[in-house]
């Protein structure tokens, strides 16, 4: 015979509409917290949803939603014709006893266990922002302007991207992505890069960590060393780091990765990771000498290179060197790009120019392993790309972060003279700031990051991008996002800032 309900009991319930979490959660998590103290006992029968609305005096739809969840989790169980009741098999190390000092739901449990590589992240001193969902605040890395996106006309593109999307789109996608967003690739490369591409090499991804590690799996073992600048780009060694590589980071010198120390560190190694155009922080450009130097390193040895061409569209003045991959011979460089940094961050989209004989095999091996792009928005980019609209918000966007840059240079002379030194950039969306003479030997812009970001001022710590025991502490600031008219102001927050400390 089966065991009869316990009788529903006055659950206890307390919604606080004041709090961000939705009421849903808050009832889930309530719920929940009940029967694993064992307040709400196994076979326990609910309310039904109706009742339990009317004591909470909320929607019914609301408790709807933390119900199903809870069933979904195997909490509750439910019955045709007996209701909702408390699952009567719940592991008995699951229940805890209504002794045990437990935190209330929404408070502040003990600290976490953190393994040693969260706490270093922890530590590193990069750019803390505003809360996400705030507006961004001056001066964000990695931000383009906000502004000067046409959104209207992105709502339209996605629109008749997506009003009767062909079966390879919507029902059976290509590994590589979009396949009319890769052929826009190619072309657009061969204009404004100067080098030839073929669609089939071109792998859209969600961004730079995810080419990385996709390119990496495919040549390197797991354990193998791949070098990598130092300083650089967290990301870079993110990414490596998901595909099981070991990283060896070669102290860039006054004309940027050198192929001499790195032999000298680790001349086993297969990759190197690089950003020839625009190094990050520093921005310097490799020379052409070393460029052909690490050419035919990668071609003596059977090796690869990772070309991280970041924000190369952004030049100022000069003419930009051509890209490794113009003067690969060998097919041995690999060609990474980002929109996300050219036109809005949430749009989650780069790419990967694979050497050509890799293509074959990444296709059958991307089908079953590797995370992919979300397709949604990248038939609106194809057609944005081939329709023009990428070259003209390039044209626009490339004097307006000019002459922000310029603002931010002016500004940097006026308020920070004697803390801290601007050095234009004939590239980029960012800035780097390093102490005054007098101040060096002493800065910490780990906690001027923080004194920063008390001010309402978000910048990064130049010291955080090194991976070496010798580091060089600075300021990055990026300048993209920022708003002319917020520059001067946020600088002149930043020097009262960094005056409580120097």
């Amino acid at each position: 015979m089966r065991p009869r309900a316990r009788k529903a009991p006055p659950l206890g319930i307390v919604l606080d509409p004041t709090r961000s979490e939705p009421l849903h959660r808050q009832i889930g998590e309530q719920l929940r917290r009940a029967i694993l103290e064992r307040r709400l006992a196994p076979g326990t029968k609910l309310p039904s949803s109706r009742l339990m609305a009317k004591e909470l005096d909320c929607a019914r739809g609301t408790v709807l939603l933390a119900v199903d969840q809870l069933i979904a989790e195997g909490y509750l169980v439910t019955q045709a014709g007996s209701g909702i009741s408390v699952a009567a098999n719940l592991p008995e190390e699951m229940l805890v006893s209504p002794s045990v000092d437990v935190p209330p739901a929404g408070g502040a449990a003990d600290e976490p266990i953190l393994s040693r590589r969260a706490v270093e992240l922890l530590a590193t001193g990069l750019s803390p922002q505003a809360p996400f969902g705030d507006p961004a605040i001056a001066f964000p890395l990695g931000q383009p302007d906000r502004e000067a996106f046409p959104y209207r006309l992105w709502a339209k593109l996605l629109e008749q991207e997506w009003r009767k999307p062909s079966w390879q789109v919507a029902g059976a996608p290509h590994p590589f992505g979009h396949p009319g967003l890769r052929e826009a690739i190619a072309s657009y490369l061969g204009i404004a890069r100067g080098f030839a591409c073929d669609p089939r090499a071109v792998v859209v991804t969600s961004g730079l960590r995810q080419s990385i590690a996709t390119l990496a799996r495919m040549v390197l073992d797991t354990g193998d060393a791949a070098w990598i600048e130092d300083p650089g780009f967290r990301g870079t060694r993110e990414g490596l780091a998901a595909a099981d590589v070991r990283t060896v980071p070669v102290p860039v010198d006054a004309s940027g990765f050198s192929l001499d120390a790195a032999l000298a560190l680790a001349p086993e190694a297969r990759l190197a990771v690089v950003a020839p155009s625009h190094q990050f922080p520093l921005g310097i450009v490799l020379g052409l000498q070393r460029r052909l130097e690490l050419l035919s390193w990668a071609e003596r040895t059977r090796s690869w290179i990772v070309e991280d061409d970041f924000d190369g569209e952004y030049r100022y003045s000069g003419r930009p060197l051509a890209p490794l991959r113009a003067l690969d011979r060998s097919g041995r460089v690999a060609y990474l790009g980002s929109f996300s940094k050219l036109m809005f961050p949430t749009l989650r989209l780069s790419f990967l120019i694979l050497p050509a004989s890799l293509v074959d095999a990444a296709e059958k091996i991307m089908v079953g392993v590797s995370p992919r792009a979300s397709l949604l928005g990248q038939g609106a980019l194809a057609r944005f790309i081939a329709e023009g609209h990428l070259a003209a918000h390039l044209r626009r966007t490339r004097l307006l972060y000019a002459s922000r840059q310029q603002v931010l240079i002016a500004s940097a002379q006026h308020h920070l003279a004697g803390l801290l030194e601007v050095t234009p950039d004939p590239a980029g969306m960012h800035v780097v700031a390093r102490p005054h003479a007098a101040l060096a030997p002493t800065f910490d812009d780990v906690s001027a990051v923080a004194s920063a970001a008390a001010a309402s001022v978000s910048v990064a710590s130049l010291s955080a991008c090194y991976v070496g025991a010798k580091k060089e502490h600075g300021l990055i600031l990026g300048y993209a996002g920022t708003p002319e008219v917020e520059i001067e102001r946020a600088i002149a927050r930043l020097r009262s800032a960094l005056r409580g400390h120097y």
